[in-house]
């Protein structure tokens, strides 16, 4: 596969994920969305570190260079940290409400 081909994808994952971001109505599926564009994001980084930018090593060999997946791999453990900060607040607002759609929260007092 091309680096175009990893583009395409990621590009598809990333308007997925805006779509679930702007039409659903459930917080849950919001975060879904959140997580597809930052998934999105991760496979660019890993695909421009590896067809961009090739190294050399001390014996000549081509070898690539780990930034974009030491990058990709702080992107999932923050991705990890925001959705369970995110399922936190989410079931504050189902004891508080009762509900998790986002449009009928309307306070942030109790």
């Amino acid at each position: 596969m091309s680096l175009q081909h990893y583009l395409v994808i990621s590009s598809i994952l990333f308007t997925l994920g805006i779509f679930a971001v702007l039409t659903r109505k459930n917080a849950i599926s919001i975060l879904m969305g959140i997580e597809l564009i930052l998934n999105s994001c991760n496979l660019n980084f890993v695909a421009f570190s590896r067809f961009v930018e090739p190294a050399k090593n001390i014996v000549g060999r081509d070898d690539y260079l780990l930034d974009g997946q030491i990058i990709a791999i702080f992107g999932i453990v923050l991705a990890a940290a925001e959705a369970a900060v995110f399922l936190a607040i989410i079931l504050a607002i189902y004891r508080e409400f009762g509900s998790i759609r986002p449009d009928e929260v309307d306070t942030l007092k109790g």
